[in-house]
């Protein structure tokens, strides 16, 4: 009987380690299975700013090791809003990452959703950032941001602007430096183009009078002698090229184009800790101070809190410049 006794205290000691192991693999299976392979989604077809940024974090985790197997998947459409609403979906996916930006908040407030659907999903960091300019053709009559805003007040219709899609950074911009100056946002002529290189080729054949694009974008042109940026919307001056920020020229407006990374809903406090390591990992890379540098990006990291907190605010000014807009 004894004998009994103590097998069956065995067999249900044996079975309690069993468990508490599988209890514990469970909880670091998602933190295994990021390290052993990880799922980036750039909600954006292939050679656009959230591919090239998701494919820059790609190459960085394989080469370092950071994760051994790391795929990069396009759902491309809507401004990311179609791959944001698959994501939303992949709950209890613990080796999953997406790409999520500016671009992003600006194409939900365009569906009119009252709420932001991103923070649905579990925020883990925002990593970079770029900014907009405001360019003329060298031969432009607007020598200063002054001259443009100053045509601009006295015949908004009258003043063309070439830029991204509706809804994009720089429209967003137009539409803030409208109410800085006392107009409506809706006088403003702007002509959306699908490519920066259709609304580059506008203004440079005059048929637009100014061009609000990315930075990077107009460089070239820039150094080439074919344009010149009246200013950038930073909040100070940018390394890269020589012109005044709007708020240093007395229109206080500050805009980016923000791009971080979300996990799926659902994620474990745990897995997002450690999926946060991973990209920490990745920022102390010389692969990613070289990325910063080649496309221009100022590194600009919030986690946590913090990045749910900004989520909110920016979901909540966009909406409202949406609706200024009135698209």
């Amino acid at each position: 009987m004894t004998q009994i006794l103590k097998r069956a205290a065995f067999i249900i000691a044996l079975v309690s380690v069993t468990a508490v192991a599988g209890v514990n693999a469970a909880s670091s299976g998602g933190i295994a299975a990021a390290r052993s392979k990880l799922t980036i989604i750039a909600p954006a077809a292939p050679g656009g700013g959230f591919d090239s940024f998701s494919r820059e974090l790609q190459n960085i985790m394989k080469s370092n090791a950071i994760s051994n197997n790391v795929q990069v998947v396009n759902i491309p459409g809507a401004g990311g809003t179609i791959g944001l609403s698959k994501f939303l979906t992949m709950t209890d996916r613990e080796d999953l990452l997406m790409t999520t930006g500016s671009a992003m908040v600006g194409a939900i407030s365009l569906a009119g959703k009252d709420e932001n659907p991103m923070l649905q999903t579990v925020p883990v960091a925002m990593l970079s950032t770029d900014y907009s300019s405001i360019s003329v053709p060298a031969d432009s009559p607007f020598q200063t941001l002054a001259d443009f805003i100053a045509a601009f007040t006295a015949n908004p219709k009258g003043t063309s602007i070439a830029g991204g899609s509706l809804g994009s950074i720089g429209h967003l911009m137009m539409a803030e430096i409208a109410i800085a100056s006392g107009l409506s946002a809706k006088d403003l002529n702007y002509i959306a183009y699908p490519g920066g290189g259709r609304a580059l080729n506008a203004m440079l054949s005059k048929t637009t009078d100014v061009l609000v694009s990315n930075v990077t974008d107009i460089r070239d042109q820039v150094e080439a002698g074919n344009l010149r940026i009246l200013a950038v919307s930073s909040a100070k001056r940018l390394s890269q090229v020589d012109a005044p920020t709007l708020t240093e020229q007395g229109v206080p407006v500050v805009m980016s184009n923000w791009r971080g990374l979300l996990a799926p809903p659902g994620t474990s406090e745990t897995t997002r800790a450690e999926l946060l390591k991973m990209i920490e990992e990745s920022l102390k890379t010389e692969q990613w101070q070289s990325a910063l540098s080649r496309y221009e990006w100022d590194e600009t990291f919030l986690s946590g809190t913090a990045f749910e907190e900004f989520l909110a605010k920016e979901f909540e000014r966009v909406g409202t410049l949406v609706r200024a807009l009135g698209i």
